[in-house]
């Protein structure tokens, strides 16, 4: 063999390629400029009186391969998400009238993340009175986005979870615009 050194660092970077790269919350939650453009939308009822349910569905990142969302990272996002915009109560000291309820329906990944990563995600959202248990909001969201070869070179893990990120971002700053157009 006329290169040892290189066929060393080629066969190291196949095996750290390899391990899996679990979705953020901080990434999916809405940005601080999304959140106080919605921020002044809020109606007057959803101000402080929405609490999270535990969110369902997800999956937990494999140690060797790929990119997951788990239920306690979509969580967090949600949950800072909620807070950002005025709709979460700062403290818990009274029961919020409402609760809202997530569920990860879908995350279609390629099998094979070679150049450009596309990554489609579904969550199914409800929003309950809490005071008659009545359904005040329920929908399907679905939403899509991508990561390109140059934001993660030497990572298909990485350009996963890059593009999880960013379509549950979308996804939930769907489920927040749809909010803010309920009149409870």
């Amino acid at each position: 063999m006329r290169h040892p050194a290189l066929f060393t660092a080629a066969l190291l970077a196949s095996l750290l390629a390899g391990c899996g790269t679990p979705s953020q919350p901080l990434p999916m939650a809405v940005t601080a400029a999304g959140a106080l453009q919605i921020r002044g939308w809020v109606p007057q009822a959803l101000k402080a009186q929405v609490a999270l349910a535990a969110v369902t569905g997800g999956q937990e990142t494999g140690r060797w391969w790929g990119s997951k969302v788990s239920a306690v990272a979509l969580q967090l996002a949600l949950d800072d998400s909620l807070y950002a915009v005025g709709m979460k109560p700062p403290s818990p000291e009274t029961a919020p009238r409402f609760e809202l309820q997530a569920e990860l329906l879908q995350l279609d990944q390629p099998v094979l993340p070679v150049a450009g990563v596309s990554v489609g995600v579904a969550v199914r959202y409800t929003l309950v009175d809490k005071t008659d248990g009545k359904t005040i909001y329920q929908r399907r969201i679905a939403s899509s986005d991508e990561a390109r070869f140059s934001e993660a070179l030497v990572s298909p893990n990485e350009r996963l979870r890059i593009a999880n990120e960013r379509a549950l971002r979308a996804n939930i700053e769907m489920l927040l615009r749809d909010l803010v157009t309920l009149r409870p």
